[in-house]
């Protein structure tokens, strides 16, 4: 799924691809079940925040919220897709390359747009510590569905000019063929590799830095509140832990570039480096959307808690018997 391979990491990957030993049926039975359950699990807690959040209209009124569940199911979509990608990697080994083209797309779309998403909730928590008396009329609720369109546009310019230039470049002939489906794969032309580290470069950039302005600001307000010192700690500790969710964003654009240059010095473990690469980049950071909002947000926690425990406390029917 990266977006930042060097061309000669494109060629390795081009050739390791398809070179390392396959796995047995049992270890690879073993991964797919636990890469399955791991996607079950997250799918039924992202799926019961999603029902919190729905069935109470007060939340629709808070930007808070409206951008915690659009990463919530900006997640879900990412981890049904790459886990999807995984298991279908190991059953058919290569698919047409027109259903992997808007597969990996989207799932190149989804991975961008949690940084982004984590920038602008900073963002938010910043005016709600900093600016109390200017924060209704500062985070209105058209402003934050026009944050989440601009997100979303912005996520999408990578894979679409990536898109692009292929059918500038390519003939259409390669999306009738049949691949391995990955990004670096789908899209080989240099100029989208040097195209990307441009664009990674001033993205990652731009989070970082709102990332650390807002915590810096928040440490100030913290300094000098007299009161709602709790509030102000929390804030501060969302972005600590939002700055923890950029470093293991990071890891999806860092670590499959080592990949393929890992895979070609040990070939003989290349099944393991690619399943460890899609534990640490794609399957545990996913785990941290929950627990930063829905474990530690009193109000939404509250409600979620009364979902799950209606859904899990089923009323059986009394049976009543007769004497005869």
């Amino acid at each position: 799924m990266n977006s930042t391979l060097d061309p000669l990491t494109v060629h390795l990957s081009s050739q390791t691809a398809v070179s390392f030993p396959k796995d047995s049926f049992i270890n690879a039975l073993t991964k797919n079940i636990v890469a399955m359950l791991v996607w079950l699990a997250l799918s039924m807690l992202n799926g019961s925040m999603v029902r919190t959040f729905t069935r109470h209209s007060f939340f629709y009124d808070d930007p808070r919220y409206i951008m915690f569940i659009f990463m919530v199911v900006n997640d879900a979509v990412q981890l049904t897709l790459v886990t999807a990608l995984y298991v279908v990697s190991y059953i058919f080994f290569k698919i047409p390359a027109s259903l992997c083209c808007p597969l990996v797309m989207t799932a190149v779309l989804t991975t961008r747009a949690t940084p982004l998403i984590l920038a602008g909730m900073a963002v938010e928590r910043y005016l709600a510590i900093c600016f109390p008396l200017h924060y209704q009329q500062l985070c209105t609720i058209p402003r934050t569905l026009l944050l989440v369109a601009v997100v979303l546009f912005l996520s999408a310019a990578a894979p679409l000019t990536d898109l692009f230039i292929t059918l500038a470049k390519e003939p259409v002939a390669i999306f009738r063929g049949v691949i391995f489906c990955d990004q670096y794969q789908l899209f080989r032309d240099r100029a989208i590799y040097y195209k990307n580290c441009g664009f990674d470069a001033v993205y990652f950039s731009f989070v970082f830095l709102t990332l650390l302005f807002t915590y810096c600001k928040i440490m100030l307000a913290a300094r000098a509140a007299s009161t709602d010192l709790a509030s102000v700690r929390k804030a501060r500790n969302t972005i600590l832990l939002h700055g923890i969710q950029l470093l293991l964003c990071l890891l999806a654009f860092v670590v499959p570039s080592m990949q393929a240059p890992l895979i070609a010095l040990f070939p003989q473990f290349g099944v393991e480096i690619r399943y460890v690469n899609f534990l640490l980049v794609y399957i545990i950071p996913r785990f941290l959307s929950p627990m930063i909002y829905g474990f530690r947000d009193e109000k939404f926690r509250k409600h979620w808690a009364r979902q799950i425990a209606c859904r899990t406390n089923v009323v059986r029917p009394a049976v009543k018997f007769t004497q005869r």
